[in-house]
């Protein structure tokens, strides 16, 4: 059985109780999407809904050649959910997009403009932002210079789901936990050309919002491995020896401390706890430098195993390339 054939588009909808919302999305899916003039598919990935999104959904694929429906067994989060729209798109173009009405899909034309211009990554910024100022719009703020300062990539908004991504660039991201709201931080790790764009975002009407400020302290959580993957995913030996240097200097410079008060002043080690602190310091520096060179094992072995490399080749180029 041959593999269908490759499309021009696909758009990826995360669905999780939004029993209300699909219908009408898809209407303005439709019409947008057929007036493109390219291939297209929309996949719907339910996220173990309850509340009848299903039979909607399977509605919606019977009716339209367009619609994929993939089903979760249960609720997996929203990143599980773009995930699995990623790897069962078909499309040389994919555009992930909330179920909840607050992204246009009018936008979607002019992000696939942006992507002719040669762009890989086209990400949404929602400039007028409909959500709840305390509880959406601050903590959003925060989290978006955070990630922005912690990562090196410059973005508005991480948190905005509309986005649109050559095909080549979105299968080199592999999501776990919250980490969905990294994927432009993965992209530029994948050496991905990226734009950020203004979109439309409008009031959720029906529906309850998934999202609350607990998710504010997992993404913080998740922005320490990032942080870790930008700067030494390919050493990190590197990062853990720069803590174990920095630990051996603070214990070095204590247990000096104490030497210079037995001899100048008089005071016994054993009547000093700097000391034992010092002692401490230096067996947590010496236990650091040995994780750092473990996990310099283990990212060999993940390189080397797999038969990946540690940089991304945009173009071979040479005077037969060009057909001369």
């Amino acid at each position: 059985m041959t593999d269908p054939a490759p499309l021009d588009l696909s758009v990826v909808v995360p669905v999780y109780n939004e029993v209300d919302n699909v219908e009408p999305l898809h209407a303005e899916l439709h019409e947008v999407l057929s007036g493109l003039g390219r291939t297209y598919e929309i996949v719907y990935v339910d996220d173990g809904s309850t509340d009848g999104s299903v039979p909607r959904l399977k509605s919606l694929a019977d009716r339209d050649p367009h619609v994929r429906v993939v089903l979760f067994r249960r609720n997996f989060g929203q990143t599980a959910a773009l995930d699995a729209g990623f790897h069962h798109s078909r499309g040389q173009v994919v555009i992930p997009m909330d179920a909840d009405l607050q992204n246009d899909p009018r936008d979607i034309p002019q992000m696939l403009a942006r992507l002719d211009e040669g762009y890989d990554v086209v990400k949404g910024w929602r400039r007028d932002r409909k959500d709840k100022t305390l509880t959406r719009k601050v903590p959003s703020w925060l989290a978006n210079r955070l990630i922005s300062k912690v990562t090196g990539v410059r973005l508005h908004d991480y948190g905005c789901t509309l986005s649109a991504f050559r095909k080549e660039i979105i299968e080199q991201v592999h999501l776990y936990g919250e980490m969905h709201r990294f994927i432009p931080v993965y992209t530029h790790l994948a050496g991905g050309r990226m734009v950020e764009v203004p979109v439309n975002h409008r009031p959720r009407t029906r529906g309850q919002t998934k999202y609350g400020l607990m998710r504010t302290f997992r993404v913080l959580v998740d922005l320490m491995t990032v942080r870790l993957l930008v700067g030494y995913s390919s050493k990190p030996s590197y990062f853990f020896g720069k803590l174990s240097l920095w630990g051996f200097l603070a214990a070095f410079l204590l247990a000096g401390y104490t030497a210079w008060h037995k001899f100048v002043d008089g005071v016994y080690v054993k009547d000093q706890p700097l000391f034992l602190v010092a002692i401490f310091v230096a067996m947590a520096s010496f236990q650091t430098l040995l994780i750092g060179l473990l996990a310099e094992l283990i990212m060999r072995s993940y390189f080397e195993s797999q038969g990946k490399r540690h940089y991304v080749v945009r173009q071979v180029y040479s005077r037969s390339s060009d057909g001369t």
